[in-house]
C-alpha cells in the first residue's frame, strides 16, 4: 500500500464537498496524514473584501477529530488548474473531491465519465490517485 502523508481537498463550501471532506478527514486519521483544504477563487480577481470573507469561510471548515492536522489554501484562478499545481506543489499523495457542486455551463455527464467538470478534469491531469465522492442520497442506508 502507498503511504498517504498528505491529502489535498479541493472545496466549493458545497454539502457535497463537505462530505468528500469528511471522507478526506477520516482518512488522514487512519494513516496519520495532512489535510490541506483548497478553495480557489475562480478570476477575475477577488477583491479584498470578498477574500477576506473567503479566508473566513475557509478556516471554519475544520475536521472533527483533533489530531488531523489541517491546513488551509485560498488561491485565485481556473478551479482545475489551480488544484492541479497545488497537488503538485504540496507532493500530495491523493486528491479527495465531490463529484458534484457548482456546474457550469459546458458541463455534461455521460456514462462513466465527466465531460467538462473540475472534478472530470483533475481525475484526467493529475499525477497522483483521485478520490471522487458521490454524495450519497438523502435517506440512503450504508448496505
Amino acid at each position: 500500500m502507498i503511504p498517504i502523508r498528505t491529502i489535498l481537498h479541493p472545496t466549493d463550501f458545497s454539502g457535497h464537498a463537505e462530505h468528500a471532506f469528511q471522507l478526506a478527514c477520516c482518512l488522514a486519521r487512519d494513516q496519520g496524514a495532512r489535510v490541506i483544504v483548497l478553495h480557489v477563487g475562480e478570476q477575475p480577481p477577488t477583491p479584498p473584501e470578498h477574500r477576506k470573507a473567503l479566508e473566513e469561510q475557509l478556516r471554519r471548515v475544520q475536521a472533527p477529530d483533533a489530531k488531523v492536522r489541517v491546513e488551509h489554501r485560498l488561491e485565485q484562478g481556473t478551479s482545475d488548474s489551480e488544484i492541479l499545481r497545488v497537488a503538485r506543489e504540496t507532493n500530495c499523495d491523493l486528491i479527495v473531491m465531490g463529484t458534484e457542486g457548482k456546474m457550469g455551463l459546458g458541463q455534461t455527464v455521460l456514462p462513466g465519465r465527466w465531460v467538462g467538470s473540475v472534478a472530470g478534469k483533475v481525475l484526467r491531469g493529475a499525477n497522483c490517485p483521485v478520490m471522487a465522492v458521490k454524495t450519497p442520497e438523502a435517506g440512503a442506508q450504508p448496505s
